[in-house]
């Protein structure tokens, strides 16, 4: 059916803020004009840029437009957070899952543990990186790869970011409770160390946001913090019936740890001048492009010593070993990336490395529980 139109003496049903914008980072301050940026620049009156939606519903906005301004507005929140990049740690996790099934002989996990596991983990991520864009909103805002991000040009505002976060983390540890108590017939499985567990986890991974701040370690915090996903899928599914860890989800979290570290190694690179400029720690930025570099190969050689380790100590054959010699030629091929400076195309390879890793582990544990 079409949609009526308006009268011609109906208000608009977009309307464009004018608002104050900061002459170095284009944000819209929340505040009045004249009032010191966040990025500590005094904003001054410019036009509004095109390429950043300010759009306000009216009330008597048609339903097309109020649909396509939530949309709009969900793609902003899901690109503040990097969804795109969960497909890094969820797909060791459900490697993990999937061997602590049947209390930790493998196989396929219930439906109900498998969605509680992706849904704590999308909310765990969700609330850490909200949590990141806030704390590191000044450096995004003066930093030229991160100064259009949405908090940053104010398509997201600071509170909402707030709100979005906060709404996350309880999210996150409602999921948590419904491994140990159910919900009429569904879940509450008698576990209750997800729950016990999800404080402690969350402090951790927001307090990644801070590392650079002190210490070029920081790489070793945020990989630790990615490596949680195969150990919390593991504990989430194999108690009560099976053990708390084993040695298969502590091999493929220590591949993951190593793994992670290396990648962001090459992705803190593209930022080493900018952190030294402003006081921020990186292995690029406070121990060089060398040495930098030859961390992080011995890391991913760390990471396929771990992958290779991990068929003694878990039900994995042929087409996981398969999944992982695949995994070492895109290792390789990132690294000539790497000496050659292209280190966004050598950065995105890692997405195809977990999707590879886990298609091979998935189908051998499939294959191996279903002859």
């Amino acid at each position: 059916m079409a949609l009526p139109l308006l009268p011609p003496t109906a208000k608009k049903p977009i309307i464009l803020a004018e608002l104050s914008r900061c002459a170095l980072c284009h944000r819209l301050p929340a505040k009045e004009p004249g009032h010191p940026c966040i990025c500590q620049k005094t904003p001054q009156t410019n036009p509004p840029d095109p390429s950043i939606p300010t759009f306000l519903p009216t009330p008597d906005a048609p339903l097309l437009t109020m649909i396509m301004i939530m949309l709009n507005r969900l793609t902003a929140f899901l690109r503040l957070i990097r969804f795109s990049h969960t497909v890094f740690a969820l797909p060791f996790a459900l490697i993990a899952a999937c061997l602590a099934a049947n209390a930790g002989q493998a196989g396929l996990p219930t439906t109900g543990r498998l969605v509680l596991v992706v849904a704590a983990m999308a909310f765990a991520r969700s609330a850490a990186m909200g949590f990141n864009r806030i704390v590191d909103l000044r450096f995004d805002a003066l930093n030229p790869r991160t100064n259009r991000r949405e908090l940053v040009t104010g398509r997201i505002l600071r509170p909402q970011a707030i709100a979005f976060t906060a709404t996350a983390a309880l999210l996150f540890l409602a999921t948590t409770t419904l491994f140990y108590l159910p919900i009429g017939p569904c879940f509450g499985y008698r576990n209750p160390y997800p729950l016990l567990l999800a404080a402690p986890v969350l402090a951790f991974l927001c307090a990644y946001s801070y590392t650079k701040r002190f210490t070029w370690a920081c790489h070793f915090w945020l990989a630790p913090s990615l490596m949680l996903a195969p150990l919390a899928a593991w504990i989430a599914v194999a108690p009560p019936q099976g053990p708390f860890l084993a040695p298969a989800p502590l091999v493929l979290a220590g591949a993951v740890l190593f793994w992670v570290a290396g990648f962001d190694i090459i992705y803190a690179t593209q930022d080493v001048h900018f952190d030294r400029q402003h006081h921020l720690c990186s292995v690029p930025a406070n121990l060089g492009l060398p040495t930098a570099r030859l961390l992080c190969r011995t890391c991913h050689s760390l990471t396929l010593a771990a992958l290779l380790l991990l068929p003694f100590v878990a039900p994995l054959g042929r087409l996981y070993l398969a999944g992982v010699t695949l995994t070492a030629l895109l290792l390789i091929t990132e690294h000539i990336l790497v000496a050659k400076n292209r280190l966004q195309l050598a950065f995105n390879l890692n997405g195809p490395i977990s999707l590879l890793l886990a298609a091979a582990a998935l189908a051998d544990i499939l294959l191996h529980n279903h002859p």
